[in-house]
């Protein structure tokens, strides 16, 4: 989902190169990078191997969605003493960010009911537009649902969780020409991003 506004500029610019995805664990993707599995990864954090260059490439929060018709869909912003009573589906994948989330209803005296944990995003996003529950996602991760009105996104107060996407690749490597091509046009849209903020 990251990659969406990079792939499309690099293919118009290059459009004899395939691009391939591959999915992986966070936690593994910088060892895949220095064990030469590909030259680029794409990770929510900035790893702390000094193998390991990083190119921030843009920002992301948590946000809290839910179906139109929910009771909560007229809010922009709730607390999380309000969804105790909220039936939540969750990503059966641990994360820093998934341990925030614990912590925080904790903080709060707030009961978190996980009543689905599910193994990808595409699936929590379904279960909530069909009134299974509501879910905290990465807002980046949504747009195309939030835009065409299947869910509605809201932020929780004391969840102002922002995460920072970054490129990886192994320090002081020689690229070959199209990872260099891709990391520029992930520099360049990383401008934009920020110019229209």
């Amino acid at each position: 989902m990251y990659l969406l506004p990079v792939i499309p500029t690099f293919r118009a610019r290059h459009p004899h190169i395939m691009v391939e995805v591959k999915r992986s664990l966070a936690s593994r993707i910088p060892s895949e990078v220095l064990g030469r599995e590909f030259e680029i990864g794409v990770v929510s954090y900035k790893p702390s191997d000094a193998a390991i260059a990083s190119v921030q490439v843009m920002t992301d929060e948590l946000a809290l969605i839910v179906p139109p018709d929910h009771p909560l869909a007229g809010k922009e912003v709730v607390s999380v003493k309000e969804l105790g009573a909220e039936t939540f589906i969750a990503h059966n994948v641990a994360s820093a960010y998934r341990e925030k989330v614990v912590r925080t209803f904790e903080k709060y005296k707030t009961p978190l009911n996980i009543s689905t944990e599910m193994p990808t995003l595409e699936a929590i996003k379904k279960f909530v537009e069909q009134g299974m529950g509501v879910a905290l996602v990465p807002r980046l991760t949504a747009q195309t649902e939030i835009a065409r009105k299947q869910v509605v996104a809201l932020t929780v107060l004391e969840m102002r969780l922002e995460r920072s996407i970054h490129l990886v690749y192994r320090k002081g490597a020689t690229l070959s020409h199209a990872a260099i091509a891709f990391l520029r046009v992930a520099k360049e849209k990383r401008g934009e991003g920020r110019s229209t903020q």
